[in-house]
């Protein structure tokens, strides 16, 4: 049984369809990354998928589950991590999590035990009796990573999860999802970081102008758009670009202390490159190879926007 259904997903805001005619399906125990510009419907899907807005038209289905027939059954079988923290900053860490734990049903004894461990999974648990107004927005958004998790759900919905936030605070977010991942959970990721989704996801859907215009790995995103691959090239000290002239060089971009050179005959050009060091005294400091990017099969899909 597929974790997430999504069928003929329509909304409009006045004469405008922010998610337009959607259809979609995610296996269990995908990690599915949702891409695409600001205001492409990001969002609004994930609001329609989990029940905080009524679709104008088609139907979601978690789990199996009617989201529009029966809410609060499939509400139950996920967990919801917005991308700004939703947690009480008058309570403390410990008990925004077990108030969580108690609205999903958990005993009392099992939401105490897997708060604690969750705290300590994400380096709270010296400051888990400490009131969330004092933290940081990292440390919130830990907590309610917890709070969205304590129930161990089967599908995990998460908006932007490490927007913002510093290298510690997205390093343990980002193990949380492997983790959650790793215990069944499937999981629907909005980013605007490609490289983590490239990193994480097993499937990429994207989504521009509410329309879901490509689904696939990312690995045959990629390649569906390899018109061109590169060479990337650094040197011990600072080159002319314009003396670097071969029939198969493309184009070229400086990218800090590196060259990356496009072109249609990776093999050509490192030879080029090995043959121009030589004869100009010039040693190489690094000199890859480079496939598509993500990123750039993102910009082809969605037309630069």
């Amino acid at each position: 049984m597929p974790a997430i259904e999504a069928h003929h997903l329509t909304r409009r805001f006045g004469t405008i369809a922010a998610v337009d005619d959607l259809s979609l399906t995610v296996d269990a125990g995908e990690i599915f990354g949702f891409l695409g510009p600001n205001g492409a419907g990001k969002t609004t899907t994930i609001r329609l998928m989990t029940g905080v807005l009524t679709p104008d038209e088609g139907m979601v289905r978690i789990a199996g589950i009617d989201m529009i027939t029966d809410p609060l059954l499939a509400k139950r079988c996920m967990g919801i991590i917005p991308e700004n923290s939703a947690v009480y900053s008058d309570l403390s860490a410990l008990q925004n999590l077990s108030l969580a734990g108690k609205l999903y049903g958990l005993s009392t004894v099992d939401r105490n035990i897997r708060a604690r461990s969750l705290l300590a999974d994400l380096g709270l648990a010296d400051r888990a009796d400490e009131k969330v107004r004092t933290f940081s927005k990292g440390m919130k958004q830990r907590v309610s990573i917890g709070c969205a998790v304590i129930h161990e759900p089967a599908v995990l919905f998460l908006d932007e999860p490490t927007s913002g936030l510093d290298v510690q605070s997205r390093r343990l977010v980002i193990e949380m999802i492997r983790r959650m991942h790793d215990r069944g959970s499937t999981i629907f990721l909005t980013t605007h970081n490609i490289e983590e989704a490239n990193a994480l996801c097993t499937r990429i859907g994207i989504i521009n102008q509410g329309v879901l215009v490509a689904t696939d790995r990312p690995e045959v995103l990629k390649q569906t758009f390899d018109t061109t691959r590169s060479v990337e090239v650094s040197f011990t000290t600072d080159v002319d670009p314009d003396l670097l002239t071969d029939p198969h060089i493309l184009r070229i971009e400086p990218q800090g202390d590196k060259f990356r050179i496009f072109t249609n005959d990776p093999d050509r050009v490192v030879k080029f490159l090995v043959t121009f060091a030589d004869r100009e005294g010039l040693v190489i400091a690094s000199l890859n190879t480079l496939g598509p990017s993500l990123e750039e099969a993102f910009l082809a899909i969605t037309g630069g926007s």
